[in-house]
């Protein structure tokens, strides 16, 4: 039996191995932006971020000098500028286009009822039906990219899968003009996810100079084209999304950090910072310009902020019960959301969304006139409410005039003085919906019944909306749960615990928080981001206390909604811990039992050609022989590399012997940016390279463009730290050697550091007593001819001749 149960997670294990990205695995993105497929034209692969110190490289490292890298240290800077600037102004668009739309609607609706409830409804569900119909239109004939939250595929990115199409300029499009269609046409989700991946794709294509395809590029800003470098700035964009988004610019650092990224850095984190504050300041500007009516309908209601500042001053010792119990039903309903979005999506992407993009179109029309159905004629079922007294200090006005922002709405009233609360949350934009449900003073505004029918169905639409091919958010419709069933358990202590400083709107920000953190399962970040937006920081610890809660119950059933996703579209996230079944498997077990395929250091184009048609690997071992006839392993030459070299054919040589590029003459003729693949596209396909026959029997001598240093493990390494290493270094490859025969040196902490001196000839002095030995008797030693050279400089400047 514990054989069994052994041998089950070694099998497990290899499993998850296997879904780091490799050669063999070709899975692409279908025209919804979801499951990836194989066979199909658009697919993921992982990105180099580790750095390939070939001789290009190095020489262009060595002609920089403290000038250049000033330079860059600065434009990085200036980008975190552009991405903050851009991000922050994209969010205002959104924003405006979607209260003004919804504004319009809800006027035109509101004035059409007051003659005939039929020819208002008619108008209601048509001005959605077009704002969907808009939307999905979008995403599946110009955009496909663009559809569902982008965040699974960011998080894709920043992990290293680059999936191809999320982060071009016509993703960008189709995610801003297809989040003010869903959104503004009311089904039942949110614009801040959507947010975060129009930050990545704006950061993204400042960083390639734009968009080559659309002429929309400039060659000032193709600064940074290593895929390390758009790793960053695609960070940057991720927080300046969510800061945009929430108005949280520490909350979006944070989210950058907890959520889509997996390696971190603390230059990074000030660069984060500073994107996310310019966000803030932009997005602060437009309020202040939307407050003077400039904006038109809704144009300040729009701007994320539940100010609750004025809410319930303290919380008792006996308030924390049922507190606890909001965490727990925040980890229930959020885990049974993450199971039933999987179920329901996985049997619309397996039968419904292979029948192609109209049925996609169909699908989602549907959806809206249901979405519209429940939202115009629920609260056509609920009577009306009096209003309760007015206090002329509150500044709450019952009934609100139509169009016009506030809690009490009159839907259906046979009297003036009287408002329906359950239309107060459903005929509402969801911002105000939420402001409604988070305000203070207000008790006794809704009953127990329209919350309930409202969590029900709300819940349900969110459930079934969530998988639609149109740009779609959870964090708002989260909140809107979370906090009706919050605000529920506060109308109960309300009722049983008789304490006039109980307020309901506390309890439904508790809640918005537990469903946030049964179904994402952020912790830190959102906890900021809560605090953030509603502008009270005396619920700090209850907050932090219902998400450890909702958290851990939810951990309970599965795994938060993003990884969900991300598995569903078969991204292959490695996550931050390895699996526990790691341990028993060696690398040389994981490694694949098939051939290693390598070249020889120089080869001919043909069988160049041959072996990049006859697989799909994207990197290869480079074999090289010593003068006794040993083989050695002299680096990794990657698959892109190769594709430059035989697209230009300026380094084909006649010879098979090895090139002297030092010796010759001969300098190497490309640097390290031409080997950069454009992001998020194919790059150069072996299909589209023409070779003549002259051309093929032509040589290569691939000592100059392959990385003479790669990672490397000795076989019997556990699969767990090789995990560790996979992950935290970013790599795409690692060599697995047998166990070396002998020791050169030893490396410890002081050996790493490095003091400066004024000593103009020895600028730099290791701290390692060894070290300076080795630099004072550095002119003796290299006299030495037996002393072995560095293994490139050795490639380069020794002229090999075969044995």
């Amino acid at each position: 039996m514990l054989a069994n149960h052994l041998q089950n997670g070694i099998e497990t294990a290899r499993l998850v191995w296997s879904r780091i990205p490799n050669s063999e695995e070709s899975q692409f993105l279908d025209d919804a932006g979801g499951l990836l497929k194989k066979n199909d034209g658009s697919g993921a692969e992982s990105l180099d971020y580790e750095v390939i110190e070939n001789f290009a490289y190095r020489e262009e490292q060595a002609q920089r000098g403290k000038v250049y890298v000033s330079y860059l240290l600065v434009v990085k800077w200036f980008f975190a500028l552009l991405i903050g600037i851009c991000t922050g102004l994209a969010a205002v668009f959104i924003n405006i286009s979607v209260e003004n739309f919804a504004g319009w609607k809800f006027s035109v609706t509101f004035n059409i009822i007051q003659k005939s409830y039929v020819a208002g409804f008619v108008v209601y569900v048509l001005i959605n039906l077009v704002l969907v119909y808009s939307s999905v239109y979008i995403v599946t004939q110009f955009a496909p990219a663009a559809a569902g939250s982008g965040i699974p595929e960011i998080k894709g990115y920043l992990n290293g899968v680059d999936i191809h199409g999320i982060l071009l300029f016509r993703t960008l499009i189709g995610k801003i003009f297809g989040s003010i269609g869903s959104v503004g046409g009311g089904l039942a989700l949110g614009k801040e996810g959507p947010l975060v991946h129009t930050g990545a794709c704006i950061a993204s294509l400042l960083g390639q100079g734009g968009s080559t395809k659309y002429h929309l590029n400039s060659r000032w800003f193709q600064v940074f084209k290593s895929d390390r470098d758009r790793r960053d700035l695609v960070t940057c964009g991720c927080a300046a999304g969510v800061a945009a988004a929430f108005r949280a610019p520490v909350g979006g650092v944070l989210f950058a950090l907890e959520e889509v990224t997996s390696w971190w850095r603390s230059q990074l984190m000030w660069r984060v910072f500073f994107t996310s504050a310019i966000v803030a300041v932009v997005v602060r500007t437009a309020m202040g310009w939307c407050k003077s009516g400039k904006c038109g309908h809704f144009g300040s209601g729009g701007f994320i902020i539940w100010d609750i500042s004025d809410g319930q001053e303290d919380y008792s010792f006996a308030e924390l019960l049922p507190m606890a119990i909001i965490g727990v039903i925040g980890g229930l309903l959020g885990a049974l959301f993450n199971q039933l979005t999987l179920y329901i999506t996985t049997w619309r992407r397996n039968h419904l969304h292979k029948k192609g993009s109209r049925v996609k179109i169909v699908e989602a029309c549907l959806v809206s006139v249901l979405t519209s159905v429940i939202s115009f004629g629920l609260p056509l079922l609920r009577k009306c409410t009096p209003c309760p007294e007015s206090d002329p200090a509150s500044g709450i006005e019952c009934p609100r005039p139509p169009g016009m922002y506030g809690n009490y709405v009159n839907f259906f009233c046979s009297k003036d003085n009287e408002y329906n609360d359950l239309a107060t949350i459903f005929f509402n934009t969801q911002d105000d919906a939420i402001r409604n449900l988070f305000s203070a003073k207000t008790i006794h505004e809704y009953s127990s019944q329209s919350l309930l029918t409202f969590l029900v169905m709300f819940y349900a639409l969110a459930v079934v909306t969530f998988g639609t091919a149109v740009p779609a958010g959870q964090f708002v419709p989260g909140i809107m749960i979370g906090s009706t069933y919050g605000r529920l358990v506060g109308m109960f202590v309300v009722k049983y615990y008789r304490k006039l400083n109980i307020e309901e709107g506390t309890y439904a920000l508790l809640g918005a928080a537990s469903f946030l953190g049964g179904s994402m399962r952020m912790t830190v970040s959102l906890c900021v981001i809560m605090v953030e937006i509603t502008n009270n920081l005396k619920f700090l610890p209850l907050i932090m206390l219902v998400l450890l809660i909702s958290k851990a119950v939810g951990d309970a059933f599965n795994e938060g909604i993003y990884e969900e996703q991300a598995r569903l579209r078969g991204i292959p996230l490695l996550e931050s811990r390895p699996k526990y079944e790691m341990r028993n498997i060696t690398a040389m077990e994981a490694c694949r039992s098939e051939r290693v395929v390598s070249f020889p250091r120089v080869v001919k184009i043909s069988d160049v050609v041959s072996i990049l048609q006859s697989n799909k690997h994207n990197g290869f071992p480079v074999i090289d022989h010593t003068r006794s006839g040993e083989p050695l392993v002299i680096g990794l030459v990657l698959r892109s590399h190769l594709l430059v070299i035989l697209q230009s054919k300026v380094d084909f040589q006649h010879s098979p012997l090895s090139s002297d590029p030092r010796g010759g003459g001969r300098s190497i003729r490309h640097d390290s940016g031409e080997f950069a693949k454009p992001v998020s596209s194919k790059g150069i396909r072996i299909d589209d390279i023409h070779l003549s026959s002259d051309d093929l029997e032509m040589y290569i001598d691939l000592a100059p463009f392959l990385n003479p240093s790669p990672y490397i493990v000795p076989e019997d390494m556990s699969l767990t730290k090789v995990y560790n290493l996979f992950r935290q270094l970013g790599l795409r490859h690692l060599f697995v050697v047998p166990r070396p025969s002998r020791v050169l040196g030893l490396i410890t902490r002081k050996d790493l550091l490095i003091e400066d001196t004024e000593n103009v000839n020895n600028p730099l002095e290791l701290q390692s007593t060894s070290v300076r030995m080795w630099h004072q008797n550095k002119r003796l030693t290299t006299r030495n001819a037996d002393v072995e050279r560095p293994l490139l400089n050795g490639l380069l400047v020794q002229n090999q001749t075969p044995d």
